[in-house]
């Protein structure tokens, strides 16, 4: 479905907007809530990935088919890896066939587990037996997806001898490692991370009461908005909740990136309150190292081409593996718009632009950050966006949410 959006304007200076929780936090919960029942989660996300999730997780077949979420894909591997006496093939879409997992089934095999490959060597699906995992030593390279070292982080937990890993390189995407660590923390299981080296121990036991963790909402999600507010006049504002000062997500960040777009966060009791409190000069070039936060790459980079500006992005090689290859459609949709963009294998640079086509057709590419990184532009022209309900992954109401403040469809 395509999704006609006419060129629009915020109707309300002071819009709230109500955001489902992190994805990220939510997946990391619901795995941990499996391996000790005890647990109880509230707002939870309620994006695709996270009911995938937590539907495999809930499912007795020997057949689970998570579709497009690589995030479930790579924490399920590694849990159905401890499951002794269950056998499992753990497949997904095309797409997923295509995405690489064989650094986690490499790490996981060293450390006992047995997971081999259905079709073609590196990629899903997977054939997993459950094995008991007594090893307790292993590597992997530093500059990996920060969901093969979460993976490994969230079952370490249940072997037998908890988890030696040592990360060989530069570190990225620090803040969702850290994310993972301090939820093993806040349900008392111990944790040390020192230069290259994190250790988990083992708590086979369980846990000792119930214990109940609140979700915090998206900031991926809080992104689109801050991309909404940087192309709003001068005093708009837009209130999200529910969300909170100290955030275990990396994409936190934006309250510091978006400044340099004009956009000034103030946080509430469990809000953020979003204005745009100046025009920013045309000369402004935004130069940001994304290698903490890759998932607000699309976002920025539109804000910066839809208000004429020079951006430098680096620190993004992790795009190149996600539901497409996201500099490659980066590139693609925004010079299909006017714009001149030249990427390498973890940057991207965008020239200033004066032009912006009207009513081009956006391709998503099966991504939903696709989608809703481009939304914005209808401030500025109408746009088409193929594929509109992709959104769904991460954020089904985002459609809806937009009309509340003022986006008109056709």
């Amino acid at each position: 479905m395509s999704l006609n959006i006419k060129k629009s304007k915020i109707q309300n200076r002071q819009s709230k907007i109500t955001i489902t929780g992190s994805k990220s936090e939510s997946n990391r919960l619901l795995l941990l809530q499996a391996l000790f029942p005890k647990l109880q989660i509230e707002n939870v996300s309620n994006s695709d990935d996270s009911q995938l999730m937590a539907k495999a997780l809930a499912s007795h077949s020997n057949l689970v088919d998570i579709h497009h979420a690589g995030t479930a894909m790579r924490f399920l591997t590694a849990f159905f890896s401890t499951q002794e006496g269950r056998e499992i093939e753990l497949t997904g879409s095309k797409r997923m066939k295509e995405r690489p997992i064989k650094i986690l089934v490499d790490a996981l095999n060293q450390l006992g587990a047995n997971i081999g490959y259905k079709e073609n060597e590196g990629y899903p699906p997977l054939l997993i037996k459950g094995q008991r995992i007594t090893k307790h030593k292993v590597n992997l390279k530093a500059n990996v997806s920060s969901q093969y070292i979460s993976a490994l982080l969230l079952i370490a937990t249940k072997l037998e001898n908890g988890l030696e890993l040592t990360l060989e390189g530069k570190i990225t995407s620090v803040p969702y490692i850290e994310m993972t660590l301090s939820l093993l923390n806040q349900i008392g299981v111990e944790t040390h991370f020192s230069g290259n080296v994190i250790t988990v121990r083992s708590r086979n036991e369980g846990l000792k009461e119930d214990t109940r963790l609140v979700v915090e909402s998206d900031w991926s999600s809080a992104s689109y908005f801050y991309g909404i507010v940087a192309l709003a006049e001068v005093g708009t504002s837009i209130e999200l909740s529910s969300y909170k000062k100290n955030s275990l997500q990396g994409d936190s960040a934006l309250t510091e990136l978006y400044k340099d777009f004009g956009v000034e966060t103030t946080f509430g009791e469990n809000t953020i309150t979003l204005t745009k409190s100046r025009i920013v000069d045309s000369e402004t070039v935004i130069d940001f190292d994304l290698a903490n936060s890759p998932d607000i790459a699309q976002t920025i980079s539109v804000t910066a081409f839809a208000l004429e500006l020079e951006c430098k992005l680096k620190g993004l090689h992790t795009l190149k593996i996600k539901e497409t290859d996201r500099l490659e459609a980066l590139k693609a949709e925004i010079e299909k718009l006017g714009g001149v963009v030249n990427i390498t294998e973890d940057a991207l640079h965008l020239s200033a632009s004066k032009t912006i086509n009207e009513n081009i057709s956006i391709a998503t590419y099966n991504d939903h950050r696709m989608a809703m990184a481009f939304a914005p532009l209808a401030l500025r022209v109408p746009i088409v966006i193929e594929d509109a309900a992709v959104v769904s992954k991460s954020y089904p109401t985002f459609w809806e949410d937009l009309k509340t403040i003022g986006f008109q469809f056709d």
